[in-house]
């Protein structure tokens, strides 16, 4: 019985190991501005030269992984992007930075009624976050970098970080070449300000109880409707973790990458 639990208990450990492994993938980073920080994480490419160029991808986590350890938000997607299958087919730049916990990517007021349903106000037209601020901020300079294809500079984002991707393209729409927003919203009323320079693939349930994918279907159709190019997937059967089957689509890095100004 002692030599089975043994067995378990190394196999479990081992399990965890594993798992955790895609972690030392990226390398840890504070972005500092006047005294306020921005952890982030951030991988290259498997044999990076810094005289050849590479595509930049930003992920941006939801509400369950803000915080200060400078790891949680790479709990959704980390292990993905750091998997050999993409690596190998798509080497890039990937960043995860991390908000605080008391904070939001977007500018976005949450109201909840008495049986618990959600709805959201999204101002991205005023000033932003202190997270949002420090984010605009590392993407300019990470953009600076002479190994970045500055042609291809992605954005993503699930949940609230859904929220952010739509604010930050917002905020910055001439720097962002392609977005995927997976289960947010926002206001549908600016999507003209970066509907004909961002193209988008958006994701949603259509069971999802956290965020209405109505949010995501008038993001969809303002900026279809100010001459954008957009993608809609939505799940019929899927709550609010959208982002396991949409990180499963056959085409999803296949179109991300192939997009350029």
């Amino acid at each position: 019985m002692k030599i089975l639990l043994s067995t378990l208990i190394l196999l479990i450990s081992t399990i965890n190991t594993m798992s955790q492994d895609y972690i030392t993938s990226y390398e840890e980073k504070v972005f500092n501005d006047k005294g306020s920080t921005l952890p982030y994480r951030i991988m290259y490419p498997k044999n990076f030269n810094p005289k050849n160029k590479y595509p930049l991808v930003i992920f941006l986590h939801g509400a369950g992984e803000r915080g200060s350890d400078n790891q949680k938000q790479l709990t959704h997607g980390g292990s993905l992007f750091a998997s050999d299958s993409v690596r190998n087919k798509f080497p890039a730049i990937v960043v995860f930075p991390q908000c605080n916990a008391n904070s939001y990517w977007a500018n976005v007021k949450i109201y909840q009624d008495d049986k618990g349903f959600r709805s959201f106000q999204f101002i991205p037209e005023g000033k932003p976050t202190e997270p949002m601020d420090l984010l605009v901020k590392l993407s300019k300079a990470l953009v600076k970098e002479k190994y970045i294809d500055k042609k291809r500079v992605y954005i993503s984002g699930l949940s609230m970080g859904a929220m952010g991707t739509f604010e930050l393209i917002y905020r910055q729409p001439k720097l962002f070449t392609a977005a995927i927003a997976i289960c947010g919203g926002s206001n549908p009323n600016v999507a003209k300000k970066y509907a004909e320079k961002v193209k988008i693939w958006i994701f949603h349930g259509e069971m999802d109880e956290i965020v209405s994918p109505e949010y995501s279907k008038l993001m969809y159709q303002a900026i279809l409707a100010n001459g954008g190019e957009a993608k809609l997937t939505t799940y019929p059967l899927v709550n609010h973790n959208s982002w396991d089957n949409a990180f499963k689509e056959p085409e999803l890095f296949q179109w991300l990458f192939s997009q350029t100004k």
